[in-house]
């Protein structure tokens, strides 16, 4: 059997099917080093198993999502984040007939940029870091893919990067919009619509979830949310996702860009601007965070300080001309929130004297 007629019927299926403003895999713009296809996938879902086969990505489910080290097993985690914008993403795809295999590896890959402790660790290593560019985990994702991931070729020999396709990685690069509102008129959005239903989908999937282990948390009650957000995306948590997916779908189909009414777009950008008040600078929340950023700030100096103490992968980094201290961002980057406490545990805590 000649199982490359598998991706190709495939292929051919949708170019059949999806909308004319969908992204082909048969049209991709391709690798930034090329390869032969795979008989069974398409090169988007090549790229997707390469994100979830990733060590990056295994490490999310140990990294903050808003709380730190939250008492309890229900709070989301960087890895349950990503889950969750992926089924969003997927739903708002599947209905505007957008290729959904580039939209989960767009969404997958997301954060894989992200550094312990959430946003603190974000803000810890740009700080870190201003002098040589600064820190955004956007761009580090993208780095995560084209530069830090080892990835073992069937051959056997070891390659740096994922090699991933240009449409993954554009959607990677362009899918934050930080604290900013949403607008109709955006600028920098990723070039496929996939990449702007991830983006979308991104805000969307934070700002319910976060809501939701606010109130699980007792920093906030239903009926604290603005009257004007719940009369239109809802009178509760529940409803929102439908409200949100239902109104990108309806102002999106057959379009050339992906957009919300202004109403729903308004709505989120209240609700977010209500989130950053109340949850994300609450004290209660966030009394933990100097802490973080001082224990990152420490790591960062030990580390280029000691860079015979970077474990010998990143050290090849800079054996291969990348400068040190981004090496050193690098490490802490990829590390997971206790495997950073793990880390300053065993270089700044003095240990027990054994005659």
């Amino acid at each position: 059997m000649d199982l490359s007629r598998i991706r190709l019927r495939v292929e051919e299926e949708e170019a059949q099917r999806l909308s004319p403003f969908a992204a082909l895999a048969r049209n991709s713009r391709g690798r930034e080093r090329p390869e032969p296809e795979d008989d069974l996938r398409t090169c988007f879902q090549r790229d997707r198993d390469r994100i979830v086969h990733s060590k990056a990505f295994r490490r999310l489910k140990h990294k903050t999502q808003v709380f730190l080290a939250p008492e309890g097993d229900h709070y989301r985690t960087r890895l349950t984040h990503t889950v969750e914008v992926a089924q969003i993403a997927r739903t708002i795809a599947r209905a505007l007939r957008l290729n959904e295999d580039l939209t989960e590896a767009v969404v997958l890959a997301h954060d894989l940029g992200h550094p312990p402790f959430g946003h603190a660790g974000e803000e810890a290593l740009d700080q870190a870091m201003a002098p040589w560019g600064g820190f955004r985990h956007y761009e580090q994702s993208l780095r995560v893919v084209e530069r830090l991931e080892r990835r073992r070729r069937s051959d056997g020999t070891v390659e740096w990067g994922l090699n991933l396709t240009w449409e993954v990685r554009d959607g990677i690069g362009a899918h934050s919009k930080g604290k900013a509102d949403l607008r109709p008129d955006d600028l920098g959005l990723p070039q496929t619509l996939e990449g702007q239903v991830a983006r979308l989908a991104d805000r969307i999937a934070y700002v319910h979830h976060d809501m939701d282990d606010a109130v699980r948390a007792g920093l906030l009650r239903e009926e604290e949310i603005p009257k004007d957000v719940r009369e239109v995306l809802g009178p509760t948590r529940g409803r929102w996702l439908d409200t949100l997916v239902r109104d990108v779908v309806t102002h999106s189909e057959d379009q050339p860009q992906v957009r919300m009414s202004g109403p729903v777009r308004e709505a989120l950008n209240r609700l977010k601007d209500f989130l950053f008040d109340r949850v994300y600078l609450n004290p209660q929340a966030k009394g933990e965070e100097p802490r973080a950023k001082r224990l990152l700030r420490m790591l960062f100096d030990y580390y280029v300080e000691h860079p015979e103490e970077v474990p010998e992968e990143y050290r090849e980094l800079v054996e291969r001309g990348e400068p040190l201290h981004r090496v050193v961002c690098d490490f802490l980057a990829g590390m997971t929130d206790r495997y950073a406490v793990r880390r300053a545990e065993v270089l700044f805590l003095p240990k027990s004297w054994t005659p």
